[in-house]
């Protein structure tokens, strides 16, 4: 496939000869084309950027409602593998939920958390059509990965947190602050920070369980004609960039036709 310049999908901010600062302010997508705005990441960007900081200190911010299992697990483990030579240390700046909550460990050091940000995790989820067998498959792949992330939570826990406790705050789908995470998991509680910046993506709205502090800022009605404000920029950004990308997929396909 022929390379297209010129068209960037993310951003990264902050990059020095000796530290550089990673952005998780999105969704967690699987690739390129699901990263339907410039906060979203995936894998392969993921990849490609540790790949050129090899040799630095690595700063993570996280604002995220998470996303797609397997992209956050192969990030997860793709920092992991990067902390083993690099000095990474995340930062929770808002919310990581559900499978940000898992990158959210991905550092050298514990997570720094403010008393006021949040850690949500629960099971995951997904959308199944199909007959009786085919929802009763998906119901123990569910499970399966269930296990696969409970795994990684029980990699960060304090001392004496058994799995049953971890287990039953993911069926349960639990929001813990800062001060109520360091309770199970091994993280560095900072002072709060003046404003929480509100998560983006679809996934955290889906939650059922969201903090009564967080939905009361969702309705004060400045706050709401901020956030409205804001989706007009989204989607007309969203715009633009459909149609960069229709045209990327066209030079696409005609480079084919040519051959």
């Amino acid at each position: 496939m022929p390379k297209i310049k010129g068209f960037k999908c993310f951003e990264i901010k902050n990059e020095t000869a000796t530290t550089a600062d990673l952005y998780f302010y999105g969704d967690i997508v699987s690739d390129w084309w699901g990263a339907w705005q410039e906060e979203d990441q995936y894998p392969e960007a993921i990849k490609n950027f540790l790949n050129d900081q090899q040799g630095k200190s690595l700063n993570i911010f996280i604002n995220s409602g998470g996303g797609s299992v397997f992209a956050g697990i192969a990030i997860y483990n793709m920092i992991r593998r990067f902390a083993e030579k690099n000095t990474v240390q995340v930062y929770v700046d808002g919310v990581a939920a559900s499978i940000a909550s898992v990158i959210a460990f991905s550092g050298s050091t514990p997570p720094k958390v403010p008393t006021n940000a949040f850690l949500m995790i629960h099971n995951p989820w997904a959308d199944c059509t199909g007959n009786a067998e085919d929802l009763r498959k998906m119901a123990d792949d569910l499970d399966v990965i269930g296990g696969g992330i409970l795994d990684v939570y029980m990699n960060h826990v304090k001392e004496g947190v058994t799995e049953e406790t971890i287990k039953s705050l993911m069926d349960a789908e639990t929001w813990l602050s800062g001060k109520d995470a360091s309770e199970y998991f091994n993280i560095e509680t900072t002072d709060s920070v003046t404003e929480i910046a509100a998560a983006a993506g679809e996934y955290v709205a889906r939650s059922r369980n969201m903090p009564k502090d967080l939905k009361v800022k969702n309705e004060d009605p400045a706050a709401e004609k901020e956030q409205s404000e804001h989706q007009d920029a989204r989607e007309a950004e969203l715009i633009q960039n459909n149609a960069k990308r229709d045209a990327i997929a066209r030079t696409i396909i005609n480079s084919y036709r040519k051959e």
